[in-house]
This record gives structure tokens, sequence and C-alpha cells, in this order.
């Protein structure tokens, strides 16, 4: 099989912290997830991962505004200059500071930075012929704390800082006669955030208490406002003509309060609609007009603080981030609905499940949710919150139409993907913890493993009721699985075994396979010929099912092994921790083995000959713990680990606890921390079409596909297989011959020129003559364009030829060729909804005119020219039904 699988997507994840960016087209919203970074297309519907990582959390993101330019900058300064349109990084840059704000201008030749109580001003790359990138134009000091937020004017000449010492300032980029920095008092708590308005004659201030003042700027002693930008000389009237700068004010003109209980965290102004979003602390929003301050709107989105607003430039949808809850929203404020409301697991993810045709995946958490993604676009469609505790465990049965699940809070739930509802509760005569589950290949029998009272319970899935109780496990259940074809039941558990249960009849003599040490995890081949088993000294154990006999070992305890934790007295060498394997999993065609567990790394391990092929590394984020094999003692202080102490109180909510009374005190209290959660993979699985498998890790659903782009990958090729040649043969009309040449070179866009080139009407010639051994490649070749291409009806002709003519070669290769008819059977079923959604529109709209021109006409001959829409509409309906 093919191992070259490389990152795709990150699901299960839609923010973390950090401010959310607009595309310039409005059309997409740009989300910090972790050190990745995640773009929404709200348009189509689409979520894609961008391919690069920051060292450590990302906390604020900048995009230029022509889109070609995109600032990811982490927790410790560490910015990443990256081609937002070719998804690459051009170069990597230390601001050498937490950054709390960073902005680019309107005209997109500087952006600026704010850098604990300083401002810098930096030119943008490509606009100025530099040797190097970044080129530091101007750093602006006069803020006596922390920088809160930056603004540029819309000219670009001017910007206005927002600081926790309750003032605004306005600078100017480049030295201005008659321009001087200006202070702008008058709040009683911090600032939150200031900007211009966009005819540059006010400046709008809001704090932390909600209050919003409107600044204007005029002469000294004139009651005439002034366009800010404009600062005129006065003539002293003598003859050499010498001229004095007049004296400037700003001065307060009105003060507004938002009626609202709670503080203000996030904010947002729009210069196309002069709209203003506030963002509070109880997760409510508001929507003023300025400079009036007219109320427009408010909403409560969500339970906890709103840590980021940000605004399209239509001024149409508003985008908000909730970090606790890991919630983005974007809301069209004018028709009141949402464009995109999306949460992920706001715990660790535990488990992970791919449907049969590999279109859903099922994700459980420890927040004691179930959640549903659609493996194409990235979305979560659905969400099942009737647990209690932890999910544990995520099954599909074979048809994909219910997902069954497994919690701590003692019930397995099977939930209808129709309807999206519990229809079926499953539980047990006395209250256990559920830690395993397994569901037949018929769908009829429900199994689920406990932790405390080590029994296996058998359910109906038909009435619900438990007709079984499999005992004799002296440990914990750690996993279960049925035989692919469904005759028996494999569990293991923590005494050291792996067992058989024969559940259709208990007089059969229950099979045991002794292990030296604890059982993690167990996975079925798909031919069921082959179980393989983890241990938690680290190996993995193949076992023969026929004859119960172990077929080898795998040693891979130095491959899973992870990093240091941050409070970790030994070595990553030395540490026992980590270093086993707790989630398994065979490909699609049963010639590789998936591992995964408490540790950065999912090891990839061919069966037949035991090596290691891949070892991917899930994360290199090192605002996780045990992503680091070696630590740096001088970050080891008194009060512990200097990443664990929240010094600066910026992500978390500790800010409002922190004692400064005393004069100088700026580092708060030594005894706050942060949370730093862990590096680890906890479920495993491939997807079954085999092209992707799924890591449900610390930051989410990670996605790794084959990469597509190495494309030549010949089979069977000679000298006289050329592009030229196939062209050739295309033009003179021999299809056959050309299709067969075009797999042989394997070089997919001459493979989709000489297929598309095919009359559909000589499909079925072709098919008959076409050669088994390319069957399994044009298959697949298929199943990858119908995703992509619009020729319908050629693709529905070849797939239908090729399995009528060649039936029996397919029947004999089915396991080989399983993952590629379940890629076509998905793509099939997908085209068959999209077109069936469209016709049906189509239907109901061409009845609506039909019957509309019918009125009309009616109308006409009676001499009346009004017509009755609602009877249009009853009529049509009547119609219908």
């Amino acid at each position: 099989m093919k191992t070259d699988f490389k990152f795709s997507n990150l699901c299960g994840t839609v923010y973390r912290k950090g401010n959310v960016v607009f595309t310039p087209d409005g059309n997409s919203i740009i989300s910090p997830v972790g050190n990745r970074v995640t773009v929404f297309d709200l348009v189509n519907n689409k979520s894609e991962t961008l391919p690069f990582e920051n060292k450590r959390d990302i906390r604020r993101l900048a995009l230029s505004p022509n889109g070609n330019l995109l600032l990811s900058v982490d927790e410790l300064g560490q910015t990443l200059l990256v081609n937002f349109r070719k998804r690459t990084v051009l170069h990597y840059f230390n601001l050498k500071d937490k950054v709390r704000d960073i902005v680019f201008s309107p005209d997109g030749r500087y952006f600026a930075a704010a850098l604990g109580r300083n401002v810098q001003v930096w030119h943008s790359p490509g606009y100025v012929r530099e040797f190097a990138p970044f080129v530091l134009h101007r750093t602006y000091a006069a803020h006596y704390d922390d920088v809160t937020s930056v603004s540029w004017s819309p000219d670009s000449r001017f910007f206005v800082t927002a600081g926790k010492d309750m003032v605004a300032k306005v600078f100017s980029v480049d030295p201005i006669e008659g321009f001087v920095p200006a202070t702008l008092t008058g709040h009683r708590h911090a600032v939150v955030a200031a900007w211009f308005a966009r005819d540059m004659r006010a400046v709008y201030t809001v704090s932390a208490d909600g209050a919003v003042c409107v600044r204007r700027f005029r002469l000294h002693g004139v009651e005439e406002n002034l366009t800010f930008g404009e600062f005129p000389i006065v003539t002293n009237g003598s003859d050499d003509e010498e001229s004095e700068k007049p004296r400037t004010m700003w001065f307060t003109e009105t003060r507004h309060y938002a009626q609202q209980s709670a503080r203000v965290h996030s904010a947002a102004f729009n210069w196309a609609t002069n709209l203003m979003v506030l963002g509070f602390t109880n997760g409510v929003f508001g929507i003023w007009e300025m400079p009036d301050f007219n109320l427009v709107h408010t909403l409560s989105i969500s339970r906890k603080q709103i840590n980021t607003i940000a605004i399209n430039p239509t001024g149409e949808w508003l985008a908000f981030g909730a970090a606790k809850l890991g919630q983005l929203l974007v809301w069209e404020w004018q028709s009141e609905t949402y464009v995109l409301k999306q949460q992920g697991h706001f715990y660790d993810m535990s488990c992970v499940a791919y449907s049969g045709d590999g279109q859903y995946v099922a994700t459980g958490g420890d927040d004691a949710k179930l959640k549903v993604w659609n493996a194409l676009s990235g979305f979560c469609f659905i969400t099942f919150s009737e647990h209690t505790s932890s999910v544990t465990a995520v099954q599909f049965t074979k048809g994909s139409q219910v997902v069954l699940s497994a919690s701590l809070d003692g019930t397995v739930r099977a939930y209808d993907l129709v309807r999206y509802r519990n229809f079926r509760v499953f539980t047990s005569p006395t209250p256990v913890q559920f830690t395993s589950l397994a569901v037949d290949p018929s769908g009829e029998i429900v199994c689920a493993g406990c932790q405390d009272s080590f029994e296996i319970y058998v359910w109906s899935m038909q009435t619900g009721k438990l007709l079984d109780v499999l005992s004799g496990h002296e440990g914990p259940i750690s996993a279960l699985a049925f035989r692919p074809d469904g005759l028996s039941l494999a569990s293991s558990s923590w005494d050291k075994s792996v067992r058989f249960w024969d559940v259709f009849d208990r007089t059969k003599v229950v099979e045991r396979m002794e292990h030296s040490h604890e059982v993690l995890a167990l996975a079925y081949r798909p031919d069921g010929k082959e179980l393989c088993a983890s241990t938690i000294d680290g190996q993995i154990h193949f076992w023969d099912v026929a004859k119960a006999a172990p077929a080898g070992s795998i040693e891979g305890r130095r491959d899973i092994a992870g990093g240091r934790s941050a409070t970790d007295r030994q070595t990553a060498e030395n540490s026992a921790a980590g270093k086993s394997f707790t989630a398994l999993c065979y490909s699609a065609d049963g010639t590789a083995v998936l591992g995964g567990g408490n540790s950065k790394y999912v090891c990839l391990y061919d069966r037949r000959s035991r090596i290691l092929l891949r070892k991917f590394q899930v994360s290199q984020n090192q605002s996780l713990d045990g992503v680091q094999h070696k630590l740096n003692s001088r970050n080891m202080t008194e009060a512990g680990p200097r990443d664990l102490i929240d010094s600066d109180g910026i992500d978390s909510d500790s800010e409002k606890h922190v004692d400064r009374s005393l004069p100088g005190v700026r580092s708060g209290d030594k005894s706050n921390r942060v949370l730093k959660p862990e590096v680890r993979t906890r479920d495993v699985k491939f997807a079954p079409t085999g092209r992707q498998w799924a890591a449900a890790s610390t930051e989410g659903l990670l996605i790794y596909s084959l990469d597509e782009t190495l494309v030549f990958d010949p089979f069977e090729l000679d000298a006289d297989v050329t592009p030229d040649s196939i062209r050739e043969l295309v033009r003179t009309g021999d299809y056959l011959r050309a299709l067969v040449n075009a797999l042989r070179l394997n070089e997919q866009h001459v493979i989709r020129s000489v297929y598309e080139s095919v009359p559909p009407k000589d499909v079925a010639l072709l098919a008959r003559a076409f050669p088994a051994v390319y069957v399994e490649r044009l298959l697949k070749f298929i199943a990858h364009v119908t995703e992509s291409s619009q020729l319908l009806e050629l693709h529905l002709k070849w797939v239908s030829e090729l399995l009528t003519t060649h039936g029996s070669f397919v029947k004999t290769r089915s396991v080989a060729l399983q993952p590629v008819l379940r890629m076509l059977q998905r793509n099939v079923v997908r085209l068959h909804q999209d077109i069936g959604s469209v016709c049906d529109k189509n239907y109901y709209a061409l009845g609506y005119l039909l019957r509309q021109s019918k009125h009309v006409a009616e109308a006409q001959e009676e001499g009346d020219g009004d017509v009755d829409m609602h009877q249009v509409f009853a009529d049509f309906s009547d119609d219908g039904e």
C-alpha cells in the first residue's frame, strides 16, 4: 500500500484563542486553531486547514488588504509570513515579545504590532526592495501599561492605540507638519479598542466598563469641528509672511454607556456601515450605530465570554469566537440568521469512527457529546448531548444510518442519522461504566464492556433488551471487536488475556489467548483471519484466528516513545509513561497496522514484514506538554516551570484577580497556573476507502490523506508509452490502447484527457475488451475523478459496464477492491443526493411559475390585473399533494 500520507485537515476544533479575520471578499473566515490556521469557506460550505504550523498556540492573525500575505503570531512573538493564496511559508521572524494586536494598514504598505507598552510599525514585504523581508519603520513608546489594540486611519497616515492605562493615543506614521501626538483621556477602566471614523472627523473609544466616547478634533477656542489630518497654518499678518502653528485639541463630544451587567471583552467597528459591535464577558453581544450610539440589536450567543469579534468588509456578517467553549459563529444581523455555527469538543476527544461509506466521521469527547462530521466539508452537522459523562467509544452500523456510543454514565445509546434522534438506550441491571463497544455486521447485536465489574453486556438492537452477560475476565475490559463475518466476539482486558466469545452459542468453549502484560487494544484484519493486540510493554502481538496461535510480534516501545513533560523528573528516554499503544487499526486492505498512544507519534507498520513504514508526529505545538524531548533549565523558576505560570493573564480569567495594589507589581501572583494539555492520540481509524486515516488527538481530529502531488507512478511501462503516442492513438480513434497506455504511464492529466475523450456510445464495447489487470486502476481513477468532474453520464456508464463485464474478477478480489468500491459508492450517493435536491428545487420552481402564468392569464381574461398570490401557493400545494 501507499504510505505517503500527509496532513490534510483538522476537524473537531474550530477556534481556540486569538482573533478571527475575514478575507477581503468577505466569503471566508480565518480562525486560529491551536498552532494551525483553518479557513472556513462560508459560500461553498467547506473548511481547509493550512499545511504549516507555528511553534506555539497562535495569538494574533493579520491579513493584508489584497489577501496575499498572512501574518501568524504565536504566544512568544514568533511570526510566520505566509503567502495566503499559495498556502506556503515565506519567512520566519521573531518579534521578541508577546503580541496583543497586529494590523495591516489599509493601503497594505505597513503593519503595526502592539508589543507590551510599545507599538512597532514595520514595512510590509514586497513594497520596497530590501535585503530583509521585515524592516522596522519606527517604535512608538508612550503608554504606561500594555497596549490592547491598534487601529489605522482610512488614509494610512495615522493610527490610534488603546491601552490598559485608560487612555488612547493618536500617532502618525511619518512626521507631519502641525501634528502633535494626542492623548485621549476620560475613561475609568482599561480601553478595549479605539477607531477612526471613515470621514476622519471623529475617534471612537470603548472601555471595559462599557463606556463609549465620541471624540472630535477642532481648533482651540473654535466651535467648528475639523477633519483630522488637515492642519491649518495661520499667518501673523507681517510682511515676511511668517506663519505659526495653531493650537488644536481633541475633546469628548458625547459619552454613552452600554447598559450591560458584564464587562466588555472584545469590540469591532466597520467603516462601511458605521456599526460598532461589543462582546461582553457573559456571552452577550450588542450592535450600535455610530456616532449616535443607537442600539440595533443584542443577542446572547454563548454562556462564556466572547473573545474575538470580526466584521466582513460589507458589514453584513459578524464573526464571534468563544475560547472557553470552542465556538465559532457567523451571524447575519440584518436577517438575524446564522451563516456558520460550529463548536468543537471543549474537552479532549476520546474516540472516532468512520461510517461504512466514508462520508461521515463520528467523534466522542470527555464533554459527554457525540458529534458527526461531514468528511468532505469538515463541518459538524449534528451534535447529540444525551450522555451525562464522558463518551468512551463510538461505532457505526453497517448501513451507516445508525451510530452508537458508550459512556461512563452507564448507558449505550443508539442514534438515528435520518431523523437525528436517540431511539434506543441500553442499560445494565446495576450501574457500571462502559469503556468499549462493538456491533455485529448485521447491526442486530450490541456489546459493551465495562471497567468496574469486568463483564460484557449483550443487547438486542431491535428490542433493546439485555440478552446476556459475558463473565470471565478478571480485569477491566479495554477493547471489543466483532470478527468481520460476525461469528465471534473478541475482548481484551487488563487481566493479560484476549478471549473469543460465541455470542450466538454459549455452549462453545471460550478461547483464551494469554499475554505477558496487560492488553490495551485489539483489532481484526478486514478478512477476519488475523487479530492484533497491544500490551502495556509497547508490543503488538499478532494471532492467527483459525489456529488460535501467535503469528509474530512487533517491538514498538521505542517507536511510540514521546517527549518529556514539564513536570517530569526523568528524561524522556528513562520515563516509562506513554510507551505503549492504546489504539490499533488495520488499513482497509489489511496490509498495514496503524497504532497511536499517549505520545506525539502515530506509527504505521507493515503487517507481513513487521517493520516500521512511517512515523507521524501529530503536533509540533510547544504549548502542549510532551512535545519536546529535552527541556531548557532556564525555564525553571522558584515557583515551578515558567510555561505553567500565568504572569500576564492574557489567556485566562485570572487577570482581574491579579493584585497590583503595590507600586511596581507587574508579574501578578506566582501561584496562578495555566493548563498545559498533554499531547496524545486516544484513537486512530482508517477510512473504508483506504485513502485517509483519522486520529483523535489533543488538538482535535487530525485527517491524513494520501499525497496526490506525486503523479508519476508508472505501471508496466516501456519506451513506446509516451504522452505524444497516447495523444496520437486518441486522434486515430484507438481509445482502448490509448486508455491502457495512459494507465500504464499513470499521469493523471493524461488519463483524464483520454478518459473524457471516449464517446459514451463506445463505453460498452471498450469495457468488454478492457484487460482485467487494469480494472482496479481504472475504477480507482473514476472514483477519484467523480469528486470534481461533471460528466456524470460517462462515469455511471463506465462503472456499470465494468462491474457487469468483470463481475467475477471483482468478486474474487473483493477484499483488495473494497476500498475502491466504497469510495465509488460514497461519491455516487453524494451525486445522487445533490442532483435530487436540485431536481426538487427546479420542480417546485417550475410548478410555481406555470401556476402563476396560468393565474395571470385568467386574470387578464376577466379584466382584473391583480393576482392573489396566496391562491397561487394554495393551488400549487394541492397539485403537489
